[in-house]
């Protein structure tokens, strides 16, 4: 059985390739060249794992595995690192997420004071369940364990904003507005 192609090392020193600005990343994704980018700007320290990993979720929309492998070796981490801490922090996806995202707070105060009753109704406006993107790209609906912000449970943050004190009706008519015309 033949093994599968390996992806490129990243252009470095140590590896005898040089980068030069002008040429293709060998993959033919110029995404590559500007996480060759962040890598080389965090001087490839294997203590840069979290910073080297969201770099590549910005430009690459989430973390499959080939940009896993190629964080691995461009900081020279096993393999199995790099995915233990992609899947241990919550802001870290390995589905495109939609144009759109909201994210229910579903520690202990928004518990207590309605984030399941506002997840419910935002899954039935929706049609899609917790972590999960709609079909049309549209809206992506997630949860967080806590959001920090237990003062004014409960919390829903609709693409980065937190608002609080969040009704179910609230939550719905602001996901209706993304769903009519792709604003609010």
């Amino acid at each position: 059985m033949n093994a599968p192609p390996r992806a490129p090392l990243p252009p470095d020193g140590r590896s005898g390739r040089t980068s030069n600005a002008a040429e293709p990343h060998p993959s033919g994704d110029p995404r590559f060249k500007l996480l060759d980018a962040a890598l080389k700007r965090h001087r490839r320290r294997q203590d840069a794992l979290i910073e080297v990993l969201q770099s590549a979720q910005e430009l690459f929309g989430k973390l499959d595995a080939d940009v896993l492998i190629y964080v691995a070796r461009g900081l020279e981490l096993p393999p199995s690192r790099v995915y233990g801490t992609a899947t241990f922090y919550h802001m870290f996806t390995f589905t495109a997420k939609g144009e759109h995202t909201c994210t229910v707070c579903t520690g202990t105060a928004c518990y207590v004071k309605g984030a399941e009753q506002i997840l419910a109704a935002l899954e039935d406006a929706t049609g899609i369940a917790a972590g999960r993107t709609r079909p049309d790209g549209r809206i992506s609906l997630e949860t967080a364990r806590c959001l920090g912000s237990c003062g004014i449970a409960p919390v829903v943050v609709f693409d980065g904003g937190v608002e609080g004190k969040v009704s179910a009706a609230a939550a719905v008519e602001h996901v209706k507005g993304w769903l009519a015309d792709g604003t609010e």
